[in-house]
């Protein structure tokens, strides 16, 4: 069975605000250590009322600080969004905090609208064209320092801090594969593209300093629970956010609505159907055939497991659940 790993989008929930969003970070990545998931990954949102991660490297820094084994990092930093020195700065004092668990997944898109991205950076000049050579300066900041070096990461330099890239079409797996670095792909809500960027990943990967051989982690959606019932129904959270979303209404997370499919239209219900295709709903055994057979599928090397469900204590149960089917 390959590692299980978690995403958090620090979800805000309707009633609630990001203070209980954070504490809700922090006891799952203490939990899930537990269970013996291998990551905890954050990833960079801006402007999204039901997503409290915009401060990315500080809310890292505050789980890593409440666990002790489980790799904690960001998936991802959207770069065009920093300066390569800035992200290099923060990340290496987060390694210089919790030596040999800080992970940088770094991916092109704003993690925002249009309008948040310019509020972000000031001006566009930043443009996500810039992306690879932004990656290849960001790394030069994590190897030992050169001699006649005039710009340093302090701290960062000499540091190795593992860099991942973040995609959700070819242009990642491209630029992972040409780097030579671990390749993830969104399929928890991008999946149309993942076989083919799978593909050219794998075929076209040059071996590197950090990785001798290709390394694919894919998102996976899980609603685990103790009936099939219960888990079709806290499902219906993530629907709502997806649909909202792609309204042009993104909110907080919902409360689960019965019987939500019957009130979309069937252009939603298809929008659905296909942001959803990576995901397992059910009780114990569906959602472990499910697992094994995208496994299969797939040959990925990790699975990122993503669960945005509305009530806490039933998020935990997910990963419990899903943790244990696999003899974690």
């Amino acid at each position: 069975m390959v590692p299980l790993s978690v995403l958090d989008l620090a979800p805000i929930v309707e009633g609630g605000d990001a203070a209980q969003s954070f504490r809700n970070s922090r006891d799952l990545a203490q939990h899930t250590e537990r269970w013996g998931y291998r990551r905890f990954w954050l990833a960079e949102h801006h402007s999204m009322p039901g997503i409290a991660s915009a401060a990315t490297a500080v809310l890292i820094a505050h789980v890593a600080n409440a666990t002790s084994t489980i790799r904690v990092g960001a998936g991802g930093i959207m770069l065009p969004n920093h300066a390569p020195l800035v992200i290099a700065e923060q990340f290496g004092t987060l390694e210089s905090l919790f030596s040999g668990r800080i992970d940088l997944g770094l991916g092109r898109a704003p993690g925002s609208d249009p309008v948040t991205a310019r509020a972000l950076r000031r001006n566009l000049d930043s443009s996500v064209d810039q992306f690879p050579n932004d990656v290849v300066e960001l790394m030069t900041y994590f190897r030992d320092p050169q001699p006649g070096q005039l710009v340093r990461a302090v701290p960062g330099s000499g540091l190795k801090v593992p860099i991942w890239i973040l995609g959700s079409s070819l242009f990642g797996a491209q630029l992972a594969a040409a780097l030579g670095l671990p390749f993830a792909f969104a399929s928890h809500f991008a999946p149309a593209q993942l076989m083919p960027a799978i593909d050219i990943y794998r075929q076209r990967f040059q071996p590197s300093e950090q990785l001798a051989k290709p390394h694919v982690m894919a998102g996976f959606n899980v609603f685990a629970a103790d009936s099939e019932e219960q888990a079709q129904l806290l499902a219906t959270s993530m629907q709502q956010a997806f649909v909202n979303l792609r309204s042009g209404r993104p909110s907080r997370l919902k409360p689960p609505v019965t019987n939500y499919r019957a009130t979309l239209t069937p252009a939603e219900s298809t929008m659905l159907d296909q942001l959803m295709a990576c995901t397992a709903t059910g009780s114990g055994e569906a959602v472990r055939q499910a697992i094994r057979s995208f496994i299969d599928r797939t040959g990925v090397d990790e699975l990122m497991i993503a669960s945005q469900i509305f009530d806490h204590r039933s998020r935990l149960r997910s990963y419990e659940i899903t943790a244990s089917l696999f003899g974690r």
